[in-house]
């Protein structure tokens, strides 16, 4: 009984985990997006350039954070 006390507990602290680390990765990923188009907003505008650099760098923080969510995720894979 105490043994599958403990699994059930162990499991409910790794779902936890779990979502923590997906809310993190969300939060930074926002940010590396508002981060990459505000440095492109500001390209743009002293450079005279329509939005190009905005939605460039826009997208490349985005598929950045996605790659490196994906890298993170094939490791946690391998330690199971």
């Amino acid at each position: 009984m105490l043994a599958a006390h403990k699994t059930h507990h162990e499991h409910m602290n790794n779902n936890i985990k779990q979502v923590m680390m997906l809310s993190a990765w969300g939060f930074t990923m926002v940010v590396a997006s508002f981060l990459f188009l505000y440095i492109g907003h500001l390209l743009d505008g002293m450079l005279g350039t329509a939005p190009n650099f905005m939605l460039g760098l826009f997208i490349l923080g985005f598929f950045l954070c996605i790659m490196r969510m994906y890298q993170e995720a094939c490791e946690k894979r391998k330690d199971v």
